[in-house]
């Protein structure tokens, strides 16, 4: 099966289609380690279900999970305090949103039937179907849901964090609550030169942001008057500017309106804040490095699955991903064991819309396997991407593993709209805070069909 996904996220699927068969053992050697090392008094927990991770997937599912089964049947495994709506980030760079609109109390938005556990998974054991916590629990679970989303990693690339961290440097990224704030003060005090964003070599969440926040920036240039002293380039290490051929074709015509360079094939591999220079590598030509003047730098950073989940070899691929079919989003080693969301192997671009229409694929199967029967459900692949050009129009992407549109709206979403824009700008968070978290959004799909039935009557 053949996704036609581009770059890293093909390889890793190409090498995540090795079937097996979940079994359970005696105590592994490491749990039983673990164990004997940590404190005397260490508290031992059960549940039902277990969701390791309190994000968009993670916080939906034991929503719903909790609202079938009970009280006291879900345990959520999630350490920090705030619950960010990340897909926000980019609005607050743009200095259209502020931070404190982006976040709720974990507590706030968790299900008040699943126990919270404030503390992080540091071992998991899926042969003796456990999860070791910094807290020193040792939680036992039937089912397994892994929700963990991706970690950044900023320290991959060298210079990075010292530049982010000094104050005028002109670097800047909006994937992390740390930094956003800081790209649109960057923007303000960009007044010529190279303004340059990149996207790294590697599956990252959201993957339209790196070049959303360049045309915003774009945008604010032209209105101060400054566009004509700022080139403006975006170098990314895909083969194409975006994946999706027919959303591709527009955001072409979009950079060339806008008279933006995109680079492709180019990654990002080293910053000299103090020269204010970037140097990159030619993926077509491995070792061939170039460098790059900037008055400033936007910096998508590089992302994988969160280390103690990569540790686990049983549960992951040669990627770092958890091994799933990328139908059932089910184990395919473990049957007790499923992921959503993006720390899962499934070739979807990873986004929340994306998560969202895997939450009922997920329930449904994993509420099959609590029954004894075979999941059944099926997920296509569907994710959504609302491409903002501006500060006032977005391209709507939406589609499948095939890379085929799947667009809600009957109207051509490659298109760049204003109600596109606000939908993305004031609906999509009150959607998601006041449904999807809560466990009633399963995505589109049934919205769709409507405006399909409504198509097909007129006709």
């Amino acid at each position: 099966m053949n996704h036609r996904l581009p770059g890293a996220i093909n390889h890793c699927w190409k090498l995540l289609i090795q079937p097996s068969h979940h079994a359970l053992a005696a105590p592994s050697t490491a749990l039983t380690r673990y164990l004997s090392t940590t404190r005397v008094n260490n508290e031992r927990q059960e549940c039902q279900v277990l969701v390791v991770g309190g994000g968009s997937g993670g916080c939906a599912m034991a929503a719903k999970l909790s609202n079938s089964l009970g009280s006291n049947k879900v345990i959520v495994l999630e350490p920090e305090d705030k619950h960010y709506y990340q897909p926000m980030l980019t609005l607050i760079g743009g200095g259209m949103k502020r931070l404190d609109q982006c976040f709720k109390q974990m507590g706030d938005v968790l299900p008040k039937k699943a126990k919270w556990i404030k503390e992080k998974a540091i071992e998991f054991h899926p042969n003796d179907n456990a999860v070791c916590t910094s807290g020193g629990k040792t939680i036992k679970y039937d089912f397994l849901l892994i929700a963990t989303g991706l970690q950044l990693k900023y320290e991959k690339v060298p210079g990075l964090v010292e530049a982010l961290e000094t104050p005028g440097s002109n670097v800047c990224s909006i994937y992390s609550p740390k930094y956003v704030e800081n790209v649109y003060k960057v923007l303000q005090n960009t007044k010529k030169g190279n303004a340059v964003f990149t996207f790294p070599n590697c599956p990252i969440k959201c993957a339209g942001a790196p070049q959303k926040i360049a045309y915003i920036s774009d945008h604010y240039f032209r209105k101060m008057g400054r566009r004509n002293d700022v080139n403006i380039i975006y170098n990314t290490s895909l083969p194409n500017i975006f994946g999706v051929p027919h959303y591709a074709k527009a955001l072409w015509k979009v950079v060339k309106e806008r008279d933006i360079k995109v680079n492709l094939n180019y990654n990002l591999v080293e910053v000299k804040s103090k020269d204010n220079v970037a140097v990159f590598e030619d993926l077509k030509n491995p070792g061939k490095f170039f460098e790059t003047e900037y008055s400033m730098l936007h910096v998508t950073p590089p992302m994988t699955a969160p280390d103690e989940l990569v540790r686990c070899k049983e549960l992951v691929g040669d990627c770092g991903f958890v091994d799933v079919d990328g139908a059932t989003l089910q184990h395919k080693k473990y049957s007790n064991v499923f992921a959503i969301g993006d720390s899962s192997s499934s070739p979807n671009s990873k986004t929340a819309a994306a998560a969202a229409a895997q939450s009922p694929v997920v329930f449904h199967n994993l509420m099959s396997v609590i029954k004894g029967k075979n999941p059944k459900d099926s997920y296509d692949g569907y994710s959504s991407c609302p491409i903002v050009t501006g500060y006032s129009k977005c391209i709507l992407a939406e589609f499948d593993y095939k890379l085929t549109p799947m667009e809600t709206f009957p109207l051509d979403q490659a298109r760049e709209r204003y109600t596109m824009f606000l939908m993305k700008k004031e609906f999509m968070p009150l959607l998601y805070w006041e449904v999807m978290l809560k466990g009633y959004w399963n995505g589109p799909a049934l919205v769709r069909k409507l405006f399909s039935i409504l198509k097909f009557n007129k006709n």
